[in-house]
């Protein structure tokens, strides 16, 4: 499903997408559109860009080929999701205890939407920290 979304190439195509956009959020994800979780995601960020189009503006990079955000967004899982406003960099609090991105695959597609609005409005706000709607942590799982 890769091939339904933009795809950025280049460090600079990633720096405008992240710099030119004023009013949506941006949503990177980073990873190899060969990786099954990667795919997943793709499929699912696919299934909503048309709902979400007025607000959010969705990415992908490929690690492989842009690797300028390695290191600096420590982008060592296969799939990453990151959110961005106004070249700022919004984390979100999921009860993982790793704020900066998601690195697992999300299936629901109004559970992705919710933490994308929640990012989108906590954003517009000026925070740099939003709370996700859900708690991803491990810890009801036992």
């Amino acid at each position: 499903m890769s091939y339904l979304l933009p795809h950025l190439h280049t460090g600079w195509q990633v720096d405008q997408a992240i710099l030119v956009e004023e009013e949506r959020i941006v949503i990177l994800r980073f990873g190899s559109d060969a990786d099954e979780t990667c795919m997943l995601m793709d499929e699912m960020l696919s299934k909503i860009s048309e709902r979400v189009k007025n607000w959010a503006a969705i990415y992908l990079v490929d690690i492989k080929q842009v690797p300028d955000f390695n290191t600096m967004y420590e982008l060592y899982d296969p799939c990453t999701v990151m959110f961005f406003h106004r070249n700022k960099h919004i984390m979100v609090d999921m009860g993982t205890g790793n704020n900066n991105k998601i690195n697992w695959a999300l299936n629901d597609e109004q559970e992705f939407i919710d933490i994308a609005e929640t990012v989108f409005r906590g954003a517009r706000k000026g925070r740099g920290l939003v709370v996700s709607p859900k708690e991803y942590s491990t810890k009801y799982l036992y």
